[in-house]
């Protein structure tokens, strides 16, 4: 019975070297939450695990004694998982460490596409963890620390402690700037609360969209980011929104995040559009997501992308005296936002 049991949640780690990822992964590893979960790394090296936590091991798989597991891939990730799915007793949660110069969208691609894993599994979230003192230099070495940013759902600002009020800020807004809809949690020494991280349902839109129904809307976290500082704050608050506006004058920023907006949207004009904007822009486009307005379509249509793959699926019905408007957000670089714009809006549907 147990095998046709709710899919596991697989939580995607991903963060520049010396971030904070394997102190975080250590935490989930040796600490007493009372959750079995499944680690996965690259290499089993790297993380350091203290033998002394270590329970039994069948090679590729560690047992650790807070009933978590330890797993390394060396090869196919498909397979780990499928190996991890067959042990008996199973665990509740999956978490894939990115080494700290991949591109998450690979990993999450396999959770995405990979029909078999993904009839066990879902993808709940791709976390990255962000060094607050260093972020300035990646960004301008670094297109991956961009990118890991760009496709995240949850960002972990680490290393809060050793950066001023003012340095902090900066790094947010350009945070902000990469990626509008990410949730970013400020910590030290990767202190977050394991629930803020694991079971977020954060890639899943319509379930981002049910915890909060202004995931999408740019301006709402714009405007929500500008009262951080709180209410004593003698910060030119006007000066911080121009900052914000303007992240590349901080840092050489290249992700760009596009808003569409529009009204209802004729399908025989929208699906042909869509497929082909992610045909030729695929490899320029990290993550897209929207809800669209069909025309004579009572339900909301929640779409998600990454790179060429996307999927799309009715919500459910919109609301008395809610607006039937089409939102689309693009990530990526490269992207030309005035054809985008032009191109979108022209597939809404002709008014009867």
């Amino acid at each position: 019975m147990s095998e046709a049991s709710a899919p596991i949640p697989v939580t995607v780690l991903t963060g520049y070297l010396g971030s904070g990822k394997t102190t975080l992964l250590n935490r989930i590893l040796s600490e007493n939450h009372g959750k079995r979960y499944a680690v996965i790394v690259n290499e089993f090296g790297e993380i350091g695990i203290d033998n002394d936590l270590i329970v039994e091991s069948d090679e590729e798989i560690y047992e650790m004694n807070n009933g978590c597991v330890c797993c390394t891939v060396r090869g196919d990730l498909i397979r780990v998982v499928e190996g991890l799915m067959r042990r008996p007793g199973r665990f509740d949660a999956i978490l894939v460490e990115t080494t700290g110069l991949a591109d998450p969208a690979p990993v999450a691609q396999t959770f995405f596409m990979d029909e078999d894993v993904r009839s066990k599994t879902r993808l709940d979230a791709v976390v990255a963890l962000v060094d607050a003192k260093h972020l300035p230099l990646r960004l301008k070495d670094s297109k991956e620390a961009e990118d890991q940013i760009a496709f995240a759902d949850v960002v972990v600002l680490n290393k809060t402690d050793l950066v001023t009020p003012e340095e902090l800020r900066d790094v947010e807004a350009t945070v902000r700037a990469i990626n509008p809809t990410a949730r970013i949690h400020r910590t030290q020494r990767s202190a977050v609360d394991l629930a803020e991280v694991l079971d977020r349902g954060a890639f899943d839109l319509k379930r981002a969209l049910e915890n909060d129904p202004h995931f999408l809307d740019a301006e709402e976290h714009d405007h929500e980011h500008d009262h951080v500082c709180g209410p004593d704050c003698d910060h030119d608050h006007e000066h911080h929104h121009h900052d914000h506006a303007h992240p590349a004058a901080i840092h050489d920023v290249t992700v760009q995040s596009i808003s569409l907006r529009g009204g209802e949207m004729d399908s025989k004009k929208f699906f042909p559009w869509i497929e082909k904007v992610t045909q030729i822009e695929g490899p320029n486009i990290l993550r897209l997501k929207g809800i669209i307005a069909f025309k004579d379509d009572p339900d909301r249509y929640v779409l998600q992308g990454v790179h060429m793959i996307v999927e799309g699926d009715h919500q459910r019905p919109w609301k008395e005296g809610e607006r039937h408007e089409s939102r689309l957000v693009f990530i990526g670089r490269d992207l030309d936002a005035e054809r985008l714009r032009k191109s979108f809006e022209a597939c809404q549907a002709v008014p009867n």
